[in-house]
């Protein structure tokens, strides 16, 4: 891509001029030898982006940020957080930056963000740099994401920067080139109220309601609309996560979108054997955000984003108190809702089921999985199977099965619908031992492994010859696992 050809793609600098003191003017910091090491072809044709010139020199410097087009204003974001639930006043965008708002082919404004693009002034001790390998972990499990179709954030390219970094040893730095509805979190919000000015506040709200929610704009209480907006958004999502077994790892309030995307995968990883406890992020001693306490741990996160609201909800605090309590209270309501729909899907039982039924069947089912440490994905696969008369991939996964054979006595009775659970129950996904295997090869310079688990990632519900690997629970040994944030 030429510096001319550049000017082709326009920038916008929207929540800039909107929200100027939540934007830092930044710059992202050079690169001594930039390489490309993926680049989402699919995405880019979204966006717009010729896939070919993104590969030169000048391309490259789109992508990593040292070579914008004209008139693009790239800043650090300002937002606060509670992190494992400290309150942070200042987070903001360490080690990243938006570089401004591009329409895709549809029309809709996308963000154009980096992770891993230098130090900004909200980067207190750390480096403002990333390396290889959890930029490649974002980048595949968003667009593993994408593919489940579970609402997210995607990556664009991650770019090898040829500087090294230093961790626990010194690795190879890069750059995540990230594309997001916005990075609108609830944080934003807190961080906006703790400057105690009720018009920042409400003008960020604005924009939150123009870019993600118009219809709360009509509203009687447009303010109260949108936290009940995003509340059903964040109920819908952490369904969507719970359903696939997937396991966010920092559930952080300034991880929390106002949009419903997933956003900033870094300890994250898909449950192996059930167990509600399960966790995988090495910085979550206590388990806070273990794979079970992701619906009470969004709810508290939305109850932090309704306090920074709240003088937008009423003028007397009392009736804004109550009003964000009611409203935050269909949060359990919509989650379990979303909840057992899905799950009900994933049994391939008719939506017209009554939920007591339902609701009978998944407990006694989930306690034979955690009982008998079934591999989650592995099981609702193979229970398809056994809707076409082949119970043994099933039942093989249970020491002794007679327990299972009751229970799927039972369901069996209910007519299944076997196509909706192959639609349903995904057979790729990230598998922990997949991903570190095709990782490790790629931080050493052999991207195959990483190619093959992307294309088998890409169309997760069908089964295709040649991938049993990538269907495969992990193999006996691998563990106990834990990731790593990163930075």
């Amino acid at each position: 891509m030429s510096v001319d050809a550049q000017s082709t793609v326009s920038l916008d600098g929207q929540f800039a001029r909107e929200v100027p003191e939540l934007a830092v003017p930044w710059q992202a910091e050079q690169a001594p030898d930039p390489q490309l090491v993926v680049l989402n072809w699919p995405l880019a044709a979204e966006l717009g982006l010729d896939s070919v010139s993104l590969g030169t020199a000048e391309g490259l410097g789109l992508l990593i940020g040292t070579a914008l087009p004209l008139g693009a204003t790239p800043v650090a974001q300002g937002y606060a957080g509670h992190q494992f639930g400290s309150y942070s006043p200042r987070l903001g965008d360490g080690r990243a930056l938006l570089l401004g708002e591009i329409a895709d082919a549809k029309g809709r404004l996308r963000d154009l963000h980096l992770k891993g693009s230098g130090r900004t002034p909200f980067a207190r001790r750390g480096d403002g740099l990333a390396t290889l390998g959890p930029m490649l972990r974002e980048y595949v499990v968003s667009e593993a994401m994408h593919a489940l179709g579970i609402p997210t954030t995607r990556s664009l390219a991650v770019v090898a920067t040829g500087r090294p970094v230093s961790r626990e040893t010194v690795l190879p730095g890069a750059v995540l080139t990230r594309v997001a509805s916005s990075h609108l979190r609830v944080g934003s919000f807190q961080y906006a109220r703790a400057m105690d000015d009720e018009d920042l506040l409400r003008r960020l709200a604005d924009h939150a309601m123009a870019r993600h929610h118009p219809g709360t704009a009509e509203a009687q209480n447009p303010y109260l609309a949108l936290f009940e907006a995003v509340v059903s958004a964040q109920a819908s999502l952490v369904a969507q996560w719970m359903l696939v077994g997937f396991i966010h790892g920092v559930m952080n309030t300034d991880n929390m979108t106002i949009s419903g995307e997933g956003i900033d995968y870094g300890p994250c990883a898909f449950m192996d054997v059930f167990d509600p406890a399960t966790v995988y992020s090495s910085i979550d001693e206590a388990g806070r955000y273990a794979y079970g306490n992701q619906p009470l741990v969004a709810q508290w996160n939305l109850a932090r984003l309704a306090e920074a609201l709240l003088p937008l909800f009423h003028e007397d605090q009392d009736r804004a108190v109550a009003l964000a309590q009611e409203s935050l209270g269909n949060f359990h309501t919509q989650y379990s809702a979303a909840w057992l729909a899905g799950m009900k899907a994933k049994l391939g039982l008719a939506e017209g089921l009554d939920d007591e039924s339902a609701t009978s069947l998944t407990g006694e089912l989930f306690a034979l999985l955690q009982e008998a440490r079934v591999d989650y994905t592995s099981f609702f696969r193979a229970l398809g199977t056994a809707v076409r008369g082949d119970a043994e991939s099933a039942r093989s996964l249970f020491r002794g099965p007679s327990a299972f054979d009751a229970w799927a006595e039972r369901w069996r009775a209910l007519e299944p619908d076997a196509d909706l659970m192959d639609r349903t129950n995904p057979a790729y996904i990230p598998r922990n031992h997949l991903v570190e295997e095709a990782l490790a090869a790629a931080v050493n310079g052999d991207r195959e492994p990483l190619s093959r688990l992307l294309a088998a990632l890409a169309d997760p519900f069908r089964e295709r010859p040649g991938l049993e690997r990538f269907a495969a629970a992990a193999p006996e040994g691998f563990g106990p696992y834990r990731t790593f944030c990163g930075t």
